[in-house]
């Protein structure tokens, strides 16, 4: 007797582990994957030195034979590096709202409007302006910090006989705002110089990133991948709730701490990176449920959305620097963002059936 299961899946079975592939969900995964990579290879093209797609392929593939001319040094050692981490800090930004969002049960729960990318602001705030410190490894170990000392703090807030969502999402957003009162006093007290590097660092920029820095990101990322996927089982019981997941032999306190933290990880990991880049970690769950009609949040969605978001955002940010002047991609994702969320306020409305005002 065959099981209908509502959607098209595929049986997996393997010496070590058995399971159920949603056919639909994996293939707009895949297809998003391969969108992110595609926009990621045209951005290396984009520049004051453009370069047409065979010839960055050309690049790219003598570069794998040992050539060192100008194309080379060009896409592999500048633009490579700002490609490859614009799919894979959008991929950790799709993750980390997918974990806040299915551990919060709301689609505001998305770790930027908690407040997390707030903190790391803050850190870094503290540490350009009140410490004295402008290097790279040292604002990105502070962002981290930062980024982790806040979860704590939301965590410890909204803690009362368990952590609910809507209180986690209503304490981070009131955390954030004294953050952000702080951040402001201290800019306003500072010199215009060190103003500046604080306020281009919070606009969130791929621009500076390196191989050198890049690399180290890419590492860190894979742990925190591979802790999700380890933690994904218990994030679907979690999302039908507790009781429900208590019931399945989900061990409810230690999964949901678990989660927490590779979800401030995957997010802090990209504010120590590239500075807070806004909305991405809240839209691209979203997307990737509707693209996948899935009944919940995927997180393999959710980071192949957000790559491709944060690709094409990186894609749009060079085609405004050729007609116009340099944009960091934070600026673009928070216009985008803007405009999703304009959006998401008018279809609750009128799902409601009444007015937005």
């Amino acid at each position: 007797m065959s099981v209908d299961f509502g959607r098209p899946s595929v049986a997996v079975r393997t010496r070590w582990t058995s399971g159920r592939l949603d056919v639909r969900l994996w293939a707009v995964s895949a297809a998003l994957g391969a969108l992110a990579v595609v926009v990621a290879l045209l951005a290396l093209g984009v520049g004051d030195y453009p370069l047409a797609p065979a010839r960055v392929l050309g690049a790219l593939g003598g570069a794998l034979t040992g050539a060192d001319g100008v194309e080379q040094r060009i896409v592999v050692g500048w633009r490579l590096p700002v490609a490859v981490a614009a799919v894979v800090l959008g991929a950790l930004l799709g993750l980390g709202g997918a974990v806040f969002q299915s551990l919060t049960r709301n689609p505001l729960g998305s770790p930027d409007v908690i407040g997390f990318d707030a903190g790391a602001y803050t850190a870094v705030v503290v540490t350009v302006l009140v410490v004295g410190a402008t290097g790279y490894w040292t604002t990105a170990a502070a962002a981290l910090a930062g980024g982790l000392a806040t979860a704590a703090l939301v965590y410890v807030l909204a803690h009362r006989g368990g952590v609910g969502g809507f209180r986690l999402v209503v304490v981070g957003i009131g955390v954030s705002a004294v953050l952000g009162s702080v951040n402001g006093y201290l800019i306003t007290r500072a010199d215009v110089e060190d103003a500046m590097t604080v306020g281009f660092w919070g606009a969130g920029s791929l621009a500076r990133l390196t191989w050198a820095s890049v690399l180290p990101a890419l590492a860190l990322a894979a742990g925190v991948a591979l802790a999700c996927a380890a933690l994904a089982p218990a994030l679907r019981r979690l999302e039908v709730g507790d009781d429900a997941a208590v019931a399945l032999g989900t061990r409810v306190g230690p999964a949901r701490l678990g989660l927490l933290v590779v979800g401030v990880a995957a997010t802090a990991l990209v504010t120590a990176a590239a500075g807070p880049i806004g909305f991405v970690a809240l839209a691209a769950p979203q997307v990737a449920r509707r693209l996948t009609r899935s009944p919940g949040v995927s997180p393999l969605a959710a980071a192949a959305t957000g790559a491709a978001l944060l690709s094409c955002a990186h894609l749009a940010s060079l085609g405004v620097a050729q007609v116009f002047r340099p944009v960091p991609v934070g600026l673009i994702t928070v216009c985008l963002g803007g405009a999703y969320m304009i959006g998401l306020l008018v279809r609750e409305a009128r799902r409601r059936g009444g007015a937005l005002w």
